[in-house]
């Protein structure tokens, strides 16, 4: 310490040490002063710094914390990589401070992120103090849009065709199909979250596990006789010819040996219809007829013996042939999700036997994703093409009551649609020929698709051909939702980019 009093100084020299001394005072304040006030500085300056590199922290963190609570299907440490990847894109290694990598920790549907760093200090060093930690923690849960999602499935025979790689439309469904369950699958928080019904189409579709004794079903078809049949002549008997030409009407006869009505055995004079072709009774084709005609000889009053000519009636031979195959309802609720009511005939699902109804059965919705994987692995190319009715049995399976009586519908519950096909509608219950475009079977689908929107199904649909189905581009839920494809393979891309839209989550804060 500067001024030391010195003892034998006169009375002069105390004053000038006295001042001295006091000079030296002032000057040690002062400097024990500086050294607080530089650090209250120092620390409102290096706090600022702080907190901007703390908001920096922070960004970054959210936006880590936004990627992984919009995607599913990802384990803990692909999470944590992709979190650590949209961190470090937000918060570059050369803007102020450091950092230790980002926490991700996954529990059910809530997502918590935490991260660590530090920043240097400038004038706070003076005292020793040479960085500021730091630490910011992000907590998002994913509120999960529960899905209904029907696979509309074209299983028609062009579906066999292979493009110009060699690759078969079937096959690239399968492959497509295939990864979208998947996706679907790992977008699931919890088991029943989204649920899955495949709906294989042709002319017609497939429900082999309905209890043929259920009252939604329509037999009268079934039963029936063949339209446009004609009185068969009174002179037609055991032994005679087949009355029915498949040029006049389209179906001939069944169980003919040597082209004549059995003349003995069980089918001693039945005339048993074959299969319709369509030429005759439009929409038709492929369609069995489930009876037949007996052959009863007429006994005018007073003939005993060798008495001419027969009187024909149908019988129906029942419903063990069926195999689970259903054509349009009755317009127009073949465009509708109406419930099946007894006491509206026309409201029930007609069931019938087609060459053209596609083998494999439609299943209803179901997390089972080993059951869905087995039948699309059942799927075979068969038959003309009616997307109407695909679509319709696709909203029954989102829709409770029978037929498919699919869960109770929640506010958290998106139902979806998604319906391939690889051609124009040529056939259906009344009109087409199975193998033109039929303007009328399309008036059908555009019916069938407005009521489905209108009743909030978001639809999806994939056209793989050449050229535009303008009725299946008018059916999706909007324009991007609409895929035309030009070779099998695309299909794959088609139904990732799907998939990769259901499957993502809302995120909530």
């Amino acid at each position: 310490m500067r001024g030391i009093v010195d003892l034998g100084r006169s009375a002069a020299g105390w004053t000038k040490t006295f001042i001295a001394a006091k000079r030296g005072s002032a000057a040690m304040i002062f400097a024990l002063t500086s050294v607080a006030l530089i650090s209250a500085g120092g620390a409102g300056i290096d706090m600022a710094r702080a907190i901007m590199v703390k908001a920096r922290l922070s960004n970054a963190l959210d936006a880590a914390a936004l990627a992984v609570g919009t995607t599913s299907g990802l384990s803990n440490n692909q999470l944590q990589t992709m979190a650590q990847q949209y961190f470090d894109a937000n918060y570059p290694s050369t803007d102020l401070g450091s950092h230790n990598p980002v926490v991700v920790s996954v529990s059910g549907q809530q997502v918590s992120l935490s991260v660590t760093g530090s920043v240097p200090t400038t004038l706070l060093e003076v005292v020793g103090i040479d960085q500021l930690s730091l630490s910011v923690t992000n907590e998002v849960v994913r509120a999960v849009t529960k899905l209904r999602v029907a696979l509309v499935l074209d299983n028609t025979g062009s579906m066999s065709q292979t493009d110009n790689t060699g690759t078969s439309k079937i096959s690239a469904l399968k492959t497509a199909t295939h990864q979208l369950l998947t996706q679907l699958q790992n977008a699931a928080v919890n088991p029943g979250d989204v649920q899955v019904s495949i709906v294989p189409f042709a002319l017609d579709v497939n429900d082999a596990t309905a209890d043929p004794t259920s009252d939604w079903i329509d037999w009268t078809d079934f039963d029936a006789a063949p339209p446009n049949a004609g009185a068969i002549g009174s002179s037609v008997g055991p032994g005679s010819n087949c009355p029915f030409s498949t040029g006049t009407k389209g179906y001939g006869c069944l169980n003919l040996s040597s082209s004549k009505i059995p003349s003995s055995g069980t089918n001693k004079g039945r005339i048993y219809p074959g299969t319709d072709n369509g030429s005759f009774n439009s929409g038709r084709g492929g369609h069995h007829y489930n009876g037949y005609y007996d052959s009863v000889k007429n006994l005018p009053a007073g003939c005993t013996n060798n008495c001419t000519g027969y009187s024909h009636t149908w019988h129906p031979t029942g419903h063990a042939a069926w195999t689970g195959c259903f054509m349009d309802r009755t317009q127009s609720y073949d465009a509708n999700n109406t419930l099946p009511n007894t006491g509206t005939p026309a409201t029930l699902f007609p069931a019938e036997i087609n060459d053209y109804c596609p083998p494999v059965a439609l299943t209803g919705l179901t997390f089972d994703w080993t059951s869905l994987s087995n039948k699309v692995d059942q799927m075979t190319p068969n038959g003309s093409t009616n997307q109407t009715i695909g679509l319709a049995w696709g909203w029954q399976a989102l829709s409770q009551g029978n037929p498919l009586n699919a869960p109770a519908q929640d506010p958290t519950i998106q139902n979806v649609i998604v319906l391939l096909s690889d051609g124009l509608n040529t056939q259906d219950r009344w009109y087409g020929d199975g193998s033109n475009q039929s303007t009328n079977v399309d008036n059908r689908m555009a019916a069938a698709c407005a009521n489905a929107k209108a009743a909030n199904i978001r639809i999806y649909t994939v056209l793989v051909m050449s050229g535009n189905s303008t009725v299946l581009q008018n059916c999706a839920s909007d324009p991007q939702k609409y895929f035309s494809l030009n070779t099998a393979g695309a299909v794959v891309t088609a139904f990732n980019s799907i998939g990769t839209e259901l499957a993502n989550l809302h995120l909530a804060r």
